[in-house]
């Protein structure tokens, strides 16, 4: 985080108005997870995985990374999509075919796999 802040303060000295957007999107890039959707996250890692000390870093780790890779909005998206597909109904049909919903699914699925390769 330091050299976010000398970065920051070098581009004021050298480009005046910039280095505040830069340094507000790189800190909201780290941190666009709300503590309570990382919690429902581990929860549920730990649920599926067990309940031991060990699998608390772990699944800690993997919603760190998921975080790391995908932003909170497309994270929401893609878990709201994952959420519609398990209902049934015609009106769902569109969550099941539709392009772009496939596209946040895949990009969930891609940030999951990178997390379990890292922590796991």
């Amino acid at each position: 985080m330091r050299n976010v802040v000398r970065i920051a303060a070098l581009c004021v000295s050298i480009g005046g108005g910039v280095a505040p957007v830069m340094a507000q999107s790189v800190a909201q890039r780290l941190n666009d997870f709300p503590t309570a959707a990382r919690a429902d996250y581990v929860f549920a890692c730990m649920a599926t995985n067990g309940q031991t000390r060990e699998m608390l870093d772990k699944c800690a780790c993997s919603i760190d990374e998921i975080a790391s890779i995908l932003p909170y909005e497309k994270y929401v998206q893609a878990e709201t999509v994952l959420s519609m597909r398990l209902t049934g109904g015609e009106r769902m049909a569109v969550f099941r075919s539709a392009a772009s919903a496939n596209t946040l699914v895949a990009d969930l699925r891609r940030a999951q796999a990178e997390a379990e390769v890292i922590c796991f």
